[in-house]
């Protein structure tokens, strides 16, 4: 079970998806499941692997997703002969902790524009960490050569590209194009969008 969970995990983040791990870390008397077992949360309400059911996975699910949220991990304890696990049937007896464990995904940063701005932003975004992605219109500017570390780049026309581009939430995006119609095009085209970060240069 922990393998599947573990290659569900390795490939989320591979994505640039965040999740949840919830694992028991001790287990006392009678319970479901043993020290070790997990569960992987995702944000849409997806899960993988399982602490044993019942009551209190349901309520490690929404303790979990709440956690991607927040950001902050937590240590909680079920008994699971009191009255919150007996109203549901779940009556074994025993006490165990779960471990709350929110991991983020390398985050990813879109930069719009290739030009000397974008060139210095994603250089630097990769040295502390981010998974660069470099869009631009001219293949002069936008290319390997120039951005050997980006983990995508894009030569197509701006806004086309980001109003069919499926942009993760937890996502990073500067505007930095070469110009104020080209700037607003992209702004249009990602002002809806539920995005962690939307910055767009003042020229």
């Amino acid at each position: 079970m922990s393998q599947e969970v573990f290659e569900a995990l390795t490939a989320a983040l591979e994505r640039g998806e965040d999740a949840a791990l919830v694992t028991i870390v001790s287990a006392n008397g009678s319970t479901p499941q043993r020290v070790g077992a997990k569960m992987l949360v995702f944000p849409d309400g997806r899960t993988v692997g399982t602490i044993g059911g019942g009551c209190y996975e349901n309520d490690a699910f929404w303790k979990a997703k709440e956690s991607i949220q927040t950001r902050k991990p937590s240590l909680v304890k079920y008994d699971l002969n009191d009255d919150f696990a007996q109203e549901n049937g779940l009556v074994c007896g025993g006490q165990m902790q779960v471990y709350i464990e929110p991991l983020e995904a390398t985050p990813s940063l879109y930069v719009i524009g290739a030009g000397h701005v974008g060139y210095h932003l994603a250089r630097l975004a990769h040295t502390i960490g981010f998974r660069t992605h470099v869009l631009d219109d001219r293949e002069k500017f936008a290319n390997r050569e120039r951005f050997p570390d980006a983990h995508e780049v894009i030569v197509e026309t701006i806004p086309e590209w980001l109003h069919r581009a499926d942009l993760p939430s937890n996502a990073y995006v500067v505007i930095v194009t070469r110009g104020h119609t080209h700037d607003l095009d992209a702004l249009r085209a990602l002002a809806a969008r539920d995005l962690r970060y939307l910055g767009l240069i003042g020229s």
